[in-house]
């Protein structure tokens, strides 16, 4: 049976704890709701989603519930939602959903959130990825624009290797074998592969840096960021999913024959 409660927690994170806490499910599945829902908690905060044993052990960002409430809410979520869309497959997709829906319908229902912020939200259609994929013409083009270093080695890195967006923000300085054109070997995460013209440019983006993110921001890290997302040497944090497309759509919209911008999915291989 589901209990109510009338105070209000302040952080999602104590509100999933009392969902999981009244919802009628075993330890088995009350595992894989809480590692769902924390898996929304860094989209939801525009930061990288850890994968593999590096998920399992990283505490989720502090995040107000009341992100989950008010008129931005379902832009939030939508924004979130596309950004799992593009790394998850749509079955795990399809169940993390469900799996908010359901938290979301039971705080609303203790009257923590005013309306629901997933209602009328469906996972995007996945478009054929060979389609998806910039062809030959429209990657030189793309590769040939004057931008800085930062995104000449990003855009580089997710075609070279096509890896998802998150696994490159994600990437650390120490994590790069620059000799040997990879990623360090660690468990639960998969080898990252570059090839010329990524490996002539990574050594000027890390020059004098020995660890922290590999790609930062343009300013100083705001006071309460993670230390595993700041530079020790800049003192800045790691780019952001959201910054990052932003720069991407926006450096490649005159471009576009329709006007709109590449995204960075885009940048993968061809298959």
């Amino acid at each position: 049976m589901i209990y109510c409660d009338s105070h209000v927690p302040v952080e999602y994170a104590v509100a999933v704890e009392r969902y999981l806490a009244a919802a009628p499910l075993g330890e088995g599945s009350r595992r894989v709701y809480r590692i769902a829902l924390a898996t929304w908690s860094w989209l939801l905060a525009d930061r990288p989603v850890p994968s593999g044993a590096a998920r399992r052990g990283a505490a989720p960002p502090v995040l107000p519930l009341a992100v989950l409430d008010g008129d931005g809410a379902p832009a939030l979520l939508g924004t979130a939602l596309a950004r799992r869309a593009a790394d998850a497959d749509p079955r795990t997709l399809n169940r993390e959903l469900s799996i908010l829906r359901g938290a979301l319908g039971w705080w609303r229902e203790q009257g923590w959130l005013a309306a629901d912020p997933s209602a009328g939200l469906r996972p995007p259609q996945r478009p054929d990825a060979a389609s998806a994929a910039l062809g030959p013409e429209e990657l030189r083009a793309v590769l040939a624009l004057r931008v800085p270093l930062r995104e000449q080695v990003t855009w580089r890195l997710l075609h070279e290797s096509g890896a998802g967006v998150e696994a490159v923000l994600a990437l650390n300085v120490d994590d790069l074998d620059l000799l040997h054109r990879r990623t360090r070997p660690h468990p639960g995460r998969p080898v990252l592969q570059w090839r010329a013209s990524s490996a002539r440019l990574l050594p000027l983006l890390v020059a004098g840096r020995a660890d922290g993110p590999l790609l930062l921001t343009e300013r100083r890290a705001p006071a309460g960021t993670p230390a595993a997302d700041r530079c020790p040497y800049t003192g800045r944090s790691r780019l952001s999913y959201r910054r990052a497309a932003e720069l991407f759509t926006t450096a490649t919209r005159r471009l576009d024959p329709a006007g709109r911008g590449y995204t960075l999915h885009q940048l993968r291989p061809r298959p």
